[in-house]
């Protein structure tokens, strides 16, 4: 009851690519290529954004911060 050995994942390799057909599976593989790349431009993006939302951020951190008006009493 152990690990497949592999003359079981070279017959059921075979098994799926008489299922799929080779040229469905070369279509999914670029399929999956393809989504891959979308999600790590869709992640650079992102970085890039907050980046560029902090370094925004940090410029408005060096102002002073704001002091509350002092009241005056009438006489």
């Amino acid at each position: 009851m152990g690990g497949f050995s592999i003359w079981h994942w070279l017959i059921v390799l075979l098994v799926v690519v008489l299922l799929f057909g080779t040229k469905k599976l070369r279509n999914v593989g670029s399929d999956l290529g393809s989504a891959i790349r979308s999600f790590r431009k869709g992640l650079q993006e992102d970085e890039a954004a907050d980046k560029k939302l902090d370094d925004a951020s940090g410029q408005g951190a060096e102002q002073p911060a704001h002091k509350a008006p002092t009241e005056t009493k009438g006489d």
